[in-house]
């Protein structure tokens, strides 16, 4: 089972140079994929989240390809009904050739209504047109769109019934968002699904947490260990770890989360 780690493109204590940081540090140690997340007008509902600077995704991980060498690159998640599907399929595409075929396309049907508004888009459609796009990402790869490359990975994010659906008729791979593990494996015995790519939370504690509202990821560094093997139990290919917690504060605090990063890195590799 492969890890990878979601990185805060936003917030007022990143900028390019801690952008740069993140990412040697994602690959030097050892991870597989490195994510990013998308949104295109910062209205207050995102802003609340995720704040200004917020770098857009695609010219994001174009420059970060250009500073790596092995890690995977992606997105956790595209919202797919802000760009229109031929400019998506384009992106990609593209992407996926200049940087030697690592890219990963984690996508999602989006939350944010006044950024739906100030876009233009139908907030109530964007079901609709997160189907729309996918099925012209799939017909993109069946005629190479890719241009020679291997065809990008389609992950479709959420935690709905919707999103499963979604995944088993256009997707690659499920991706759901901050789970409990109880809840996913609830999940997974009632669907038949393609792949599993979770992403879940990643805070360290001094001790364990108990209770059964515990997100897959929380609590002492022996728990996480335990819940990535269950992970990798139920058929996780790849898991994602979330380093951020909604406090914008804490893009200023990203050596914490490297420590975080690097504890896991060092237990999971000596597990079992």
């Amino acid at each position: 089972m492969q890890l990878g780690v979601n990185v805060p493109n936003f917030g007022p204590g990143t900028d390019p140079g801690v952008l740069r940081e993140w990412a040697r540090t994602v690959e030097g140690l050892g991870f597989d994929l490195l994510m990013v997340s998308d949104h295109v007008a910062v209205t207050p509902d995102v802003a609340e989240r995720y704040p200004e600077p917020f770098y857009e995704p695609f010219t994001t991980l174009s420059w970060l390809a250009g500073l790596t060498t092995r890690v995977r690159l992606g997105t956790t998640v595209l919202v797919l009904p802000y760009r229109h599907p031929l400019l998506v399929a384009r992106m990609a595409a593209d992407l996926q050739l200049l940087s030697g075929g690592r890219l990963v396309l984690g996508v999602g049907v989006g939350w944010a209504r006044q950024e739906f508004e100030a876009l233009g888009v139908p907030f109530t459609a964007r079901g609709r047109l997160t189907d729309e796009c996918l099925a012209v990402l799939r017909e993109a790869r069946g005629t190479g769109a890719a241009g020679g490359s291997a065809p990008v990975p389609i992950w479709v994010g959420g935690n709905s019934d919707a999103a499963i659906r979604r995944t088993v008729r256009f997707g690659d791979a499920w991706h759901p968002l901050r789970v409990t593990v109880p809840w996913l494996r609830s999940a997974l015995a009632e669907h038949a699904l393609p792949a599993l790519a979770p992403r879940i939370a990643l805070r360290v504690t001094a001790g364990p947490v108990d209770g059964p509202e515990r997100l897959a990821g929380v609590g002492s560094i022996e728990q996480i260990v335990d819940d990535l093997d269950q992970l990798r139990r139920l058929g996780a290919d790849t898991v994602v770890l979330d380093p951020y917690h909604g406090d914008p504060e804490e893009t200023r605090r990203s050596r914490t989360a490297w420590q975080a990063l690097t504890d896991v890195a060092a237990h999971w590799r000596k597990a079992p």
